[in-house]
């Protein structure tokens, strides 16, 4: 084909120069340019492919070291066909936006052009293929891109066929936290007898609960027994679990009463039984009574110490969306600030799902950060801590699929001082040390561990166990990269360690919404995090006239802090050192 010296007239084309970076690694510039200087070319395509050049191999392209606006990072298993051995590569997806493209639109394109290029019903198989899907996506159907790059990156070779298929083999793979077992196992059972704690739990209500056999619950039962982790009631027909200071738990019909001296100023909420836990290592001189009931309501009070404040801990008997248990959850709350009617400030502690950020690493939220509900950054009307989000039904019979991020009625929650909130800041400002709480505590928990299998619950998993997945469409995910600071850019966070975000806490249905919606909405509120329906618990404290409280959340997962176990006594710890810090700080 023959080619002017140099194209002079101004329809933008697509130019793909690729440039070799080392041994496996190799970078590839797709830009859209108007001027193009076609000497360097190796192809001008014409057809139905009109408008693309190809240049040559080692020309570095424009701008090649201009830091990118917004990157996203993927991994796939190449398989050679001569030896049946595979390869993993890395793909660094980079990307550059016109001049005047907002920075929310840039994170919308970034994210589409992903899932568009690996969509698992079109994934390119070869590198070619690769390549042009990008330069025909570039050219048809993102207009306010102005450069992609790609840089591909051979990590490993891996011979265990078991492992992986092809190259698309992370296509399609489906996050751990959305696949739930319905087969019943020791640990479900564990499980339920802890989410009821304080109240107790009949081997019925688990068969009930876990739909399955009774005798199947009996032997789990037994076996948790004679390991000391659950111990039944005094008529042997219900079973609680047993705490890590049992011996120092006292039960009575009734609270005994508190002297004016020794009345709780703030109250504690927790939801899961590690959550408890690892509040309760942060309380010192504490007392525990459980005012248990074998028909209705139990309730468990720790009061002790936090610096020179005194506080007191609860735990509430279950949460979720079911209306038992937000009725359960709310009545439990004011029933505590019915008896301690002396506490001023609240604070809910535990996991919750964190919000990702694909693309921007200042905002993305980790597994083992924490989240302080605080008025969202950035948002027109900030005016609340934490959002519920209920779907508006149309009709009684209507489907339950997932509704667009519109279709939500919101309530919303300020509390009408903000002590907490500044004395959280505190922590931060005056770069107080408050991971040795962690330290601290996890050191305790390990002393009065209830069993064996307790000793390392709240150790901090391997950040590798962090694996972040965006949705790509239907029920198909794809593992990606977490975002890092550009080159020459300051980097905050320090590997094995959690950073604290502050931004709104939300529940509801949005967070049975797909990726994308869950992703839009959490933009548009402000939200950084998700837990499990505690708008009864924030409508009870707000109810009782409590002027002062906070959310604070160990992200334990993606979704809402319920479903990645791994991750949850760790997180659980992390949010309760932090609130020691924060009531420290409180004055």
């Amino acid at each position: 084909m023959a080619m002017a010296e140099e194209s002079v007239d101004q329809e933008e084309r697509i130019v793909m120069t690729p440039r070799k970076k080392g041994v496996g690694h190799t970078c590839i510039a797709v830009e859209r340019l108007k001027q193009v200087d076609t000497s360097k070319a190796v192809h001008v395509a014409g057809g139905q492919h009109q408008g693309i050049i190809i240049n040559k191999e080692n020309q570095i392209a424009n701008g090649a070291d201009e830091v990118p606006q917004l990157w996203l990072e993927f991994k796939v298993f190449l398989k050679n066909a001569s030896d049946n051995t595979h390869s993993q590569e890395s793909r660094l997806l980079k990307f550059w936006f016109k001049e005047g493209t907002t920075e929310k639109t840039q994170m919308h394109l970034a994210q589409d052009f992903f899932k568009e290029l690996v969509s698992p019903c079109e994934f390119p198989r070869d590198y070619v293929g690769f390549i042009k899907k990008i330069m025909k996506l570039l050219q048809n159907r993102y207009p306010d891109m102005r450069k992609v790059e790609v840089e591909l990156k051979q990590l490993e070779t891996q011979t265990d066929q078991n492992s992986i298929s092809d190259s698309s083999s992370l296509v399609g793979l489906l996050e751990e936290s959305r696949v739930e077992s319905t087969t019943i196992t020791i640990e479900r059972v564990l499980e339920i007898i802890e989410r009821a704690y304080p109240n107790a739990v009949s081997i019925e209500d688990i068969a009930k609960d876990s739909v399955t056999q009774e005798e199947t619950v009996r032997a789990f039962i037994s076996e948790l027994t004679s390991r000391g982790v659950i111990r039944p009631t005094e008529d042997g027909s219900l079973f609680t679990r047993v705490t890590r200071d049992e011996h120092k738990v006292k039960r009575v019909r009734q609270m005994p009463a508190v002297t004016r001296q020794q009345q709780p100023t703030i109250a504690i909420i927790t939801a899961q039984f590690c959550e408890k836990v690892a509040v309760d290592a942060m309380i010192s001189d504490k007392n525990t009574f459980v005012r248990f009931k074998t028909e209705g309501e139990s309730n468990v009070y720790t009061l002790g110490n936090i610096g020179c404040h005194r506080v007191v801990a609860t735990k509430l008997p279950a949460v979720g969306h079911q209306r038992g248990a937000m009725i359960a959850a709310g009545n439990t709350t004011t029933r505590l600030l019915g008896t301690f009617q002396n506490v001023d400030h609240v604070i809910l502690v535990g996991c919750g799902g964190g919000v990702p950020h694909f693309t921007d690493h200042t905002k993305h939220v980790r597994l083992g950060d924490v989240v302080v509900s605080d008025k969202p950054a950035g948002i027109d009307r900030n005016n609340y801590i934490y959002m519920f989000a209920e779907k508006i039904k149309t009709s009684p019979n209507e489907d339950r699929s997932p509704s667009p991020p519109g279709s939500f009625n919101l309530k919303t929650w300020l509390p009408p001082e903000d002590k907490l909130q500044r004395a959280a800041h505190r922590v931060i400002e005056e770069n107080v040390a408050w991971e040795d709480y962690i330290a601290e505590g996890f050191k305790q928990l390990q002393k009065t561990a209830a069993h064996s299998d307790e000793e390392n619950d709240f150790m901090r998993p391997p950040d590798e166990s962090d694996k972040l997945f965006m949705g790509i469409g239907g029920n198909d995910v794809i593992e990606v990269g977490h975002p890092c600071a550009p080159p020459g850019a300051a980097n905050s966070r320090v590997p094995g360690h959690p950073s604290v975000h502050f931004g709104a806490v939300a529940s509801g249905g949005m967070v049975a919404l797909d990726d994308a919606q869950r992703q839009e909405f959490a933009s548009q509120h402000g939200i950084l995090a998700f837990d499990s329906e505690f708008n009864s618990v924030v409508e009870s404290v707000y109810g009782n006239r409590k002027d002062n409280y906070l959310v604070l959340r160990g992200v334990a997962d993606y979704r809402d802090g319920t479903k990645r176990k791994d991750w949850q006594a760790y997180s659980a710890l992390v949010a309760a050192a932090y609130m020691r810090a924060v009531v420290e700080n409180l004055y």
